[in-house]
């Protein structure tokens, strides 16, 4: 976790400022800030469209009852690579514009449902195995696990007085 941090956090920053001076060198100060605030401008454009796709997606999906797992995952990367294009850098913006086309997308998607296909996320006692991402043929498959099966029937908890037609406490009278 160090290193993930420390390349985030330090490398990449210095990395980025090298690629931006030498590109500044090359091509000078304005035209390079100029490059900087286009490709930020263009990028968030893109942002918003690609995620609005997406969006329409997942919506006429939930529609016909289907599970949009694979379009989770790209509105996962799509806001991923929004953050990535408005970083200031050559570097990130490059990788931001790979996540927002679609077939750079369904890259990271392959890469990411190879690296979790049989890894088990448990939160909350459940566990869940993901089988992949989506796609034709395939979706999540679940496997779930009850840490504490104690059910108690109370029964009707409504107290007496309201059962009767009285109000809760504190509710006003009307006047």
């Amino acid at each position: 976790m160090v290193g993930v941090l420390l390349l985030v956090f330090v490398i990449v920053p210095i990395v980025e400022l090298y690629v931006i001076l030498q590109v500044g060198q090359l091509l000078g100060v304005l035209p390079t800030i100029g490059l900087l605030v286009a490709v930020g401008v263009s990028g968030a454009w893109l942002v918003k469209r690609e995620g609005l796709g997406v969006w329409r997606r997942v919506q006429r999906q939930l529609e016909r009852g289907e599970l949009p797992t694979a379009e989770v995952v790209d509105g996962f990367l799509i806001l991923t690579a929004g953050a990535l294009m408005l970083t200031p850098g050559f570097i990130t913006d490059v990788v931001g514009l790979v996540l927002l086309v679609p077939p750079g997308r369904a890259l990271v998607r392959a890469a990411l449902q190879r690296r979790y296909r049989h890894r088990p996320v448990v939160a909350g006692g459940v566990s869940a195995s993901a089988a992949g991402f989506g796609g034709p043929g395939v979706g999540f498959v679940y496997t779930s696990r009850v840490v504490a099966t104690d059910v108690v029937d109370v029964g009707d908890v409504t107290p007496p007085e309201w059962r009767s037609g009285g109000r809760p406490p504190g509710e006003l009278e009307a006047e």
